[in-house]
């Protein structure tokens, strides 16, 4: 609450001062003291009139409009009336003697009523000037009276007497009052039922110390409502709301009482609102709120919640404490006078006036006083006085304009300082006024004037200087208008094109546009409560259209001024600005405390908004895939194709970015929404949009794609009639689907074009199977039977037969050369003769079961047999060559090739009765009935079949068990070990061996290493053991068992050493090619377990090797070749001990041959020693003597190649580098060492040989020279990168 104004005069000082509000506008303030004049101030404290009375004042009251203030006064017999309009005083004579002390104009009529100390009234009509004099009225003074709504007058007097009125002063009731009445009020009398009847209600302060309630319609029954003694005095009462009645008292208390029936009197409030005293009481109806004054100070409170104090203001200066209060009726401004003859105006209710240009704000901040703000650029306000109180405000760029009626006051903006401008009159009142840089506009009666703000030039053209708007042929009223840099825009009553608003509340009181640029397409409409939130979209797949956003609630007494990114600038009662933020922006917040919960309606709200920018970093926060969607969707509503792109290509969804690039760069806007509705399924727009564009055979398409015939057939009538008989052909095929054969075959029919073979075929295929479930089997027989489809014949084949229509059926299944459908339909139908006819040609085993079972029906085994072969049903088929057909070798055949175990029994059956218990047991076994078999070999000693029989079997350990417990009584410990074996009891089977005769030892000795090698037992390994070393009988067995055992046991470093020795005493006998063997097959054991290789079995393998060799290289003349490996050979003479002689002999020779003169001296020498010259060949000893004694020491250098390790060049038959010191591996055809880029391996052993060189040996050679594996040139590959093999050879 602000201070308008005081009123401090001299003349006042001292005593008390009356003063009274011109009623309904409040536009005038009549004030009077002790100086006997009454002075007139207008709400802005600036003094209009004054009157002069020739004593002082003793009464003053408005009339019901304001426009007359009536005035009596002591010494004086005439009553005073100012006319506010003319601002003139008139004097109207009262006729009467008396002396005036009473007052008071009618509510609703142009009655005045003047009371006099003697107790007579007049009552005078202003309309007519009439005068009624009524005397004796009351006997003494008249002090106090109140008219009501129906021109009833109550008067009260020191006589103690309450009158009542009618408006010519008859006298319709009178009540004596037990004290003097004062401060005398009518009132509506409120029922039980709370319902409202006419101002008959008198209340009335007895004596200042009780309120006397009397209702004129029950006269008889007054209420006399008495109160606490230490409230003190009644001061003043007001009625309010609902028949409450509002009480002060002096002592500061005040009290609400209720007048309802049944209730009158209760006391509904009571506060001790002022210390000391309290002098006055004011309500405000407009403002809901009563302000009570006391103890130098006034306090406001909501007339709701009277326990909340709106407002407390303290008058420290007025020390002799307080008067009366007063608002006026607008509430607006409220007067308090003082004792000491001091006045108080207080603003308590600023109009709310305000206006908006883009960013810039202006509002009324006092009644006289306009602040002009820049909240979202942050200039500081600049307040601007002004010379009348506006009705309206409006703001541009650089210029503000305030006015009232049809006047307007225009001020120009500055930097420093804001300068008067002009002031201009308009022909009718404004309603409304915009600005903007250059102009302004003025809305009055229906028409806009628009004129120059600042005239540039000073006899600028009329045109130049105004326009009025509409122009005079236009028959319209223009009903709102708004301006900017370039255009006027306004709306009138007649609608062209216009938008629905939904949900537009009919309390609306203006509509506001958001002012960022982002936002174009937002704005707020706005009543006292809520402010609703509207999005204008101009470009949706369904067209422009509005839709409500959201709704925010106002606080009270705000008005919108300004929307910037979703905040609104509001202005308050008190001429401040506020700002609130609209509910639908919450995603402007800080998101990162936001839930999922939170987020998604955010995410509804930018989407509603088209702030894609912001849904997106939503989606991202969210990382929801059903977000990213919901996004996606809205950007194709609003035919945001590039974002909707960028949307589906983050989730990942390739069809739909695939589709949106293919339609992003359609011009035709309806053809482009067409394609968008498509997308969001809703084809019946679709449909519209495309018919709307330039390509409306794209509505055919889609209802194509989508299956819908019937709308294709419509569309194609008028859009395409060529394609009528293709989309009934689609169309019958869908009804036949879903059971409408009717219509079914007509769309067939009508899809017959006579020009498109295999689209008719495909037609004439549907009518015929429609007529067959029509019922018109033959025109459907025929026509499946004429067609040339395979397909068709089956189908209709199949629906005659679901209609049991056989023979039909059968036919079409055989012209279809469905032989099997056939022959099963001829045998629903019992025409065995066309089964027969079409067995060949069956495959069904059914088919041919039920032909054989009548065949076997009808004795006719030979044609039953061969079809149950076919039905491979062999059980029937042994059952007939046994039983009827006298021929067990055949049966006896099939059994052994179906291994049918009832036939097998049935077989078995039928050689126990010839006798045969062997052939018996045989099938008993194959029929599995193990059982019966055992005791018939037992009971005919036929247990060595059985034996043979059930170990070729997958048969349980007890029939084993059985057999070797049988051979086990029977001293056949072979065989009893045997099945103990197969049995797993590994411990008797090797004591069965053990125990078996020389004849049969060496098998024995197998089966027993096999054993050991199976239980994985110590105890029995070493048994096993002991028996080969000769522990048990003194003699040592072959060590290849010994071997054999260590490699079943897997022990191959054991085997290794075992295989070394065999190897050794092989090669001292000669047998270098068993050594060869044993050596070979130990090392690919050894290098598959990837365990390490000796040294020694490399080596001894590698000369063995060297040793075969050269019977191939000089069975094929390669002489070189021989001599090379007859070499290293000799050059290890002591690992062939048995052909010393014959070895050098041969390298003699073979050196000589290549040319190797000296290397064949060499050996030579060594030939002539004692102990082998004997030994020589006869035919080569004169020969080789002759090489000693004419030596001849020249030779053929060995040629060199690269290690593949490190590429040093080493004689190519040395195995060991000089330089890397890594023993090379070999060539299997050569024995030289291997070269890195001619490196091959045999396929089955995987040792290394030289491509070329092993390629050229299978020439000759058919098998590998190491594995003896059969072997052909086309099986080698040439192997580029040798590394793995190299790495091999190291870690072996």
């Amino acid at each position: 609450m602000k201070r308008v104004f005081s009123l401090l005069e001299k003349t006042w000082l001292g005593a008390p001062i009356q003063f009274s509000w011109q009623k309904t506008s409040g536009n005038y303030l009549a004030v009077t003291g002790a100086d006997h004049i009454v002075k007139i101030f207008d709400r802005h404290g600036q003094k209009r009139s004054e009157i002069n009375l020739p004593g002082i004042c003793v009464a003053m009251d408005w009339d019901k409009d304001g426009d007359i203030l009536a005035v009596i006064a002591e010494k004086s017999s005439c009553i005073y009336l100012w006319d506010a309009n003319t601002n003139k005083t008139s004097q109207l004579d009262n006729g009467m003697r008396d002396q005036m002390s009473f007052l008071l104009w009618s509510k609703v009529g142009s009655f005045l009523a003047v009371g006099t100390v003697k107790g007579n009234l007049l009552i005078y009509n202003r309309q007519t000037s009439r005068k009624i004099p009524v005397l004796g009225k009351h006997t003494k003074r008249i002090t106090c009276g109140c008219w009501n709504a129906e021109n009833l007058l109550a008067l009260g007097g020191e006589d103690k007497m309450i009158t009542v009125s009618n408006q010519e002063g008859d006298t319709i009731r009178q009540t004596q009052v037990r004290s003097e009445p004062s401060n005398m009020q009518f009132s509506l009398m409120k029922t039980d039922d709370r319902t409202s009847a006419a101002e008959s209600m008198i209340s009335v302060v007895l004596g200042k110390k009780a309120l006397f309630l009397f209702n004129l319609n029950e006269p008889d029954n007054p209420v006399d409502l008495e109160f606490q003694q230490d409230f003190g005095n009644i001061v003043c009462y007001n009625w309010y709301g609902d028949g409450h009645i509002m009480i002060g008292f002096s002592r500061g208390h005040f009290v609400v009482i209720s007048t309802h029936t049944g209730e009158i009197g209760q006391e509904l409030f009571q506060a001790h609102n002022h210390k000391d005293n309290l002098t006055s009481i004011a309500v405000s109806q407009t403002l809901n709120k009563v302000a009570t004054c006391g103890d130098n100070c006034i306090k406001i409170q909501d007339l709701v919640d009277l326990k909340d104090m709106y407002a407390i203001l303290s008058l420290d200066e007025e020390n002799k404490g307080l008067g009366t209060l007063s608002w006026t009726d607008d509430g607006q401004l409220l007067a308090l006078s003082t004792q000491r003859g001091s006045l108080h105006v207080f603003l308590t209710k600023l109009p709310i006036l305000g206006d908006a240009c883009s960013t810039r704000i202006a509002y009324l901040t006092s009644l006289l006083e306009v602040t002009v703000a820049n909240p979202v650029e942050g200039e500081l306000p600049i307040t601007v006085s002004v010379d009348v109180e506006p009705n309206f405000v409006a703001v541009g760029l650089y210029h503000l304009a305030v006015g009232m009626n049809n006047r307007a006051w225009f001020y120009v903006l500055g930097e420093n300082a804001v300068k008067k401008l002009k002031d201009m009159e308009y022909l009718g009142t404004v309603a409304s006024i915009c600005l903007h840089s250059d102009y302004a506009a003025a809305l009055s009666e229906g028409k806009v004037q628009l004129h120059l703000i600042e005239s540039e030039i000073l006899d600028a053209q009329e045109e130049r200087e105004t326009r009025l708007f509409p122009a005079v042929d236009d028959k319209c009223r223009i009903l709102c208008h708004a301006l900017t840099s370039d255009f006027l825009i306004y709306g009138t009553d007649v609608n062209d094109t216009t938008y629905e608003i939904p949900d537009f509340s009919p309390t609306i009181k203006s509509v506001l546009w958001e002012n960022w640029s982002t936002d174009k397409g937002v704005f707020i409409a706005y009543d006292d409560d809520k402010v609703y939130t509207y999005v204008f979209h101009k470009d949706t797949i369904q067209g422009a259209k509005v839709i409500l956003a959201g709704s925010t609630k106002v606080p009270f007494a705000h008005k919108p001024l300004l929307l910037y990114n979703g905040e609104l600038t509001c202005q308050t009662q008190s001429g401040k600005v506020n700002s609130i933020y609209l509910s639908t922006h919450g995603f402007l917040n800080n998101l990162k405390d936001a839930g999922p919960n939170e987020l998604r309606p955010m995410l509804a709200q930018t989407l509603m908004l088209k702030r894609f920018s912001d849904a997106w970093e939503l989606c991202r926060i969210l990382n929801d895939e059903a977000a990213w969607n919901e996004l996606a969707q809205a950007c194709l509503h609003h035919m945001e194709v590039e974002f909707a792109i960028r949307v589906y290509r983050r989730i990942g969804n390739v069809g739909m970015v695939m589709s949106l690039e293919q339609i992003k760069g359609i011009e035709d806007r309806n053809l482009l929404a067409g394609h968008l509705a498509m997308f969001t399924n809703d084809f019946n727009l679709a449909q519209d949009l495309y018919l709307a564009s330039s390509c409306p055979v794209a509505a055919l398409e889609m209802r194509r794609d989508l299956q819908h015939w019937d709308s294709a057939l419509q569309l194609a009538k008028r859009l395409a009639p060529d394609q009528i008989p293709f989309i009934s052909k689609e169309y019958a095929i869908q009804l036949e689907f879903a059971g409408d054969y009717v219509n079914a075959l007509a769309h067939y029919e009508k899809g017959i074009t006579g020009d498109n073979k295999e689209h008719d075929e495909a037609c004439l295929a549907g009518v015929a199977q429609m007529s067959i479930r029509m019922g018109d089997i033959r025109r459907g027989v025929n026509q499946a039977l004429k067609h040339p489809s395979r397909v068709l014949k089956r189908d209709c084949g199949a629906i005659l037969e679901n209609m049991k229509q056989f023979s039909e059926a059968a036919q079409l299944y055989e012209k279809g050369l469905y032989y099997d459908k056939a022959a099963s339909v001829y045998i629903r139908s019992k025409n065995w003769a066309k089964v027969g006819d079409l067995l060949p040609h069956v495959s069904s085993p059914k088919i041919h079961l039920q032909y054989a079972k009548a065949k076997e029906a009808d004795g006719r085994y030979k044609e039953a047999v061969v079809a149950y072969e076919n039905a491979k049903q062999w059980q029937s088929v042994i059952r007939i060559y046994l039983d009827h057909l006298n021929n067990p070798e055949k049966a006896v055949n099939i059994v052994r090739e179906t291994q049918s175990p009832d036939g097998a029994k049935m077989v078995a059956r039928f050689f126990l009765q010839l006798g045969d218990y062997g052939s018996a047991i045989q099938f008993l076994v194959m029929s599995r009935c193990n059982n019966e078999a055992f005791t018939l070999a037992q009971q005919h000693n036929k247990m060595e079949i059985y034996a043979d029989i059930i170990g070729s079997e997958d048969t349980t350990n007890e029939d084993y068990q059985s057999i070797a417990l049988y051979f086990e009584g029977e001293k056949k410990y072979f065989q009893a070990g045997k099945f103990f074996l197969l049995c797993g009891q590994y411990s008797r089977a090797l004591k069965h061996f053990l125990k078996c005769p020389s004849s049969e030892d060496n098998m024995a000795i197998e089966m027993a290493i096999e054993t050991v090698g199976q239980a994985k037992d110590e105890l029995l390994t070493n048994q096993l053991i002991d028996h080969l070393m000769g522990e048990n009988d003194g003699v040592p067995k072959d060590a290849k068992y010994l071997f054999r055992l260590y490699m079943a046991l897997k022990q191959y470093r054991e085997a290794a050493q075992t295989a070394i020795i065999i190897a050794r005493e092989e090669q001292s006998a000669g047998n270098y090619r068993n050594a060869h063997d044993v050596l070979f097959s130990m090392y690919a054991e050894l290098k598959s377990q990837k365990i390490k290789i000796p040294s020694e079995m490399a080596t001894n393998l590698m000369i063995l090797h060297s040793y075969i060799l050269v019977k191939i290289h000089v069975k094929n003349g390669d002489h070189m070749k021989g001599a090379r490996m007859l070499i290293r050979v000799a050059n290890n003479i002591s690992k062939f001990p048995s052909h010393i002689v014959p070895i050098l002999t041969s390298t003699v020779i073979e050196c000589h041959r290549a040319g190797l003169k000296n290397s064949a001296f060499s050996f030579a020498a060594m030939l002539m020693r004692p102990e082998y010259r004997g030994k020589i060949d006869a035919k080569y000893k004169k020969k080789i003597e002759g090489m000693v004694r004419r030596p001849d020491t020249s030779e053929i250098e060995e040629a060199t190649t690269p290690c593949p390790f490190c590429k040093f060049l080493l004689p190519e038959c040395e195995l060991l580098c000089p330089g890397c010191k890594n023993s090379i591996p070999y060539c299997i055809a050569t024995g030289r060492h291997m070269l890195k880029d001619d490196w091959t391996v045999c396929p089955h052993c995987d040792f290394p040989a030289l491509y070329s060189e092993l390629k050229i040996m299978l020439n000759t050679e058919s098998i590998c020279p190491m594995c003896s594996e059969r072997l052909n040139a086309a099986q080698l590959k040439k192997i580029l990168d040798c590394t793995q093999y190299l790495r091999i050879e190291e870690e072996l």
